[in-house]
């Protein structure tokens, strides 16, 4: 099963579940603190950055700074 990163808005907690796609999906899971079945997801970034073929720019820039190397 994998794993989700879900916040409750009802009691303003974050947590990392494993539950089924179904259970997600459904708002089958409860909150473990206070019970609502109103999860959502929590979005983290990603440190991924993706290389141009054509060797530009870093498409990542903004995050990585003027110090960058990933573009060339």
């Amino acid at each position: 099963m994998p794993f989700y990163d879900l916040c409750c808005p009802a009691c303003d907690k974050e947590y990392n579940i494993s539950a089924t796609i179904a259970d997600k999906t459904e708002k089958r899971i409860p909150c473990p603190d206070c019970g609502s079945f109103e999860l959502e997801t929590v979005y983290k970034g990603s440190s991924a950055y993706i290389k141009s073929k054509s060797g530009g720019e870093c498409l990542n820039r903004h995050v990585c700074g003027g110090g960058c190397h990933h573009g060339g």
